[in-house]
């Protein structure tokens, strides 16, 4: 199963998924803790469907769990910060 042809539209997505969080007012370690939980389930569930997820995919199946963790944080952050963009 694919996740969106467009790496982008992925992006915004997520974006507009982190934002979501911060109007019910989590915290950003909530928010981050999710990101790791559906990052895990990404990679385990979804063929990557351009070569920027599969980038992703090959860094997540490399790291270690922390490191995990910090992609999904960077994620969340880099997808929020472009959903306000547009």
């Amino acid at each position: 199963m694919e996740i969106g042809q467009s790496w982008h539209k992925w992006k915004e997505i997520l974006g507009d998924a982190v934002g979501l969080g911060e109007r019910a007012g989590m915290e950003e370690e909530t928010i981050n803790n999710a990101a790791y939980r559906l990052g895990d389930f990404f990679a385990n569930k979804f063929d990557p469907a351009n070569n920027e997820q599969r980038l992703m995919k090959e860094l997540w199946d490399e790291g270690n769990d922390e490191e995990r963790k910090t992609l999904a944080s960077l994620m969340s952050r880099v997808s929020h910060k472009t959903s306000y963009r547009n």
